[in-house]
């Protein structure tokens, strides 16, 4: 990733002053040049900035790979909240109280991949996702 705050007054990546984003998504590095400075991969409307870079301006990336959600598959509703729909029950268990009995599943949502999973009671996924439990 590259470190974006030198840059105030070249580009402006999306938000201002407290809100502006330090890092700038991940690069393909092309090559190494000398010891500490790395060519980088930019996309056109990054063409005005020169490609090379030391290693201070550098992060490295620890996103895996399948966990990147492309932004055309995230949903918003009005108030600017992530939609986000169950696609399949992966697991589920009994939870036993002192008197009652609470059946809990493991959803896969259509936005969240890998380990970041919750559990959640059945009964109200029963009423509004029917379709998972046929």
């Amino acid at each position: 990733m590259l470190k974006v705050s030198p840059w105030k007054g070249v580009i402006r990546f999306g938000k201002r002053w407290k809100l502006s984003p330090r890092f700038h998504r991940p690069f393909k590095v092309l090559a190494m040049v000398g010891l500490q400075a790395y060519k980088l991969e930019l996309p056109p409307e990054m063409a005005e900035i020169h490609s090379t870079f030391h290693v201070c301006y550098l992060r490295k990336c620890l996103a895996e790979e399948e966990s990147v959600i492309p932004l055309l598959e995230i949903l918003v509703d009005e108030n600017n909240r992530c939609i986000e729909e169950p696609e399949a029950i992966l697991e589920n268990k009994t939870k036993v109280l002192r008197r009652k009995e609470i059946v809990m599943v493991i959803l896969q949502s259509n936005h969240h991949r890998g380990s970041n999973v919750t559990w959640e009671a059945e009964e109200g996924l029963n009423r509004r996702y029917p379709h998972l439990f046929a």
